[in-house]
């Protein structure tokens, strides 16, 4: 199940950004219907909305599993403690 993992402010600039992104693709379409930059734009600008209109950004959820195997908690022992290092340093 999708959850939300992109806030308010960015959901806004994703929205914003990919009706620009939309708009600007599908004009230069009718202008070179077999262009590939038109289409790309138009795609990408497409993906930023679907984005912004779920809440939910593959990337981002992919790079949360990624980082989630090394902010594991770390077993760290102090080899030391104060009192132990104040002994060994004054013997």
């Amino acid at each position: 199940m999708m959850r939300e993992n992109i806030g308010p402010l960015n959901v806004f600039i994703r929205l914003i950004c990919g009706f620009t992104l939309l708009a600007l693709g599908t004009a230069r379409l009718v202008r070179s219907p077999m262009g590939l930059m038109p289409l790309f734009t138009t795609i990408m600008g497409a993906m930023k909305v679907a984005e912004g209109l779920t809440r939910f950004c593959p990337m981002v959820y992919l790079m949360e599993e990624r980082m989630g195997y090394y902010e594991e908690p770390f077993d760290y022992e102090e080899p030391f403690d104060g009192v132990e290092f104040d002994e060994m340093i004054h013997q």
